[in-house]
């Protein structure tokens, strides 16, 4: 198999809002949105930078319904999260507050390079934003 890219996909309950919230939060911007006759998301497609994430709404497919879960129906836990790398860590750190992010670990400085903080969606997803660029960081 010869990968490409990977792209991160989410489940949200109330897709159309969080969509709005990733624009405010972090900058996002839509690649493309595919809403039912009722509104309600299907599948999204969000781009930062030269990356992208995939969103949609739980539960519209029952074919897959059944495999995820939201961080409130298992103690607010996660077992992935997104790491965001930006140029200006400070700005985002502002922006993702103004945002009303729920604050899990406050902008710092990295022993290992760099500056950055984590912060959980209003939905419980986390995200965890910095400006260390680990495709750019010299190897040891």
């Amino acid at each position: 198999m010869s990968t490409v890219n990977v792209i991160s996909a989410i489940r949200y309950r109330d897709c159309n809002r969080m969509i709005e919230w990733l624009k405010q939060a972090f900058d996002f911007t839509e690649h493309a949105v595919y809403r039912g006759d009722d509104g309600v998301v299907h599948h999204a497609e969000l781009i930062l930078g030269n990356g992208m994430i995939m969103l949609g709404t739980v539960g519209v497919n029952p074919a897959t319904a059944g495999w995820y879960v939201q961080p409130d129906e298992v103690g607010n836990r996660v077992t992935a999260s997104i790491y965001l790398i930006v140029k200006d860590c400070a700005a985002a750190w502002e922006k993702a507050k103004a945002a009303g992010a729920s604050v899990l670990m406050p902008l710092e400085t990295k022993d290992y390079g760099g500056s950055g903080f984590s912060v959980r969606d209003p939905e419980g997803q986390i995200w965890s934003v910095g400006d260390y660029d680990p495709w750019a960081a010299p190897k040891n």
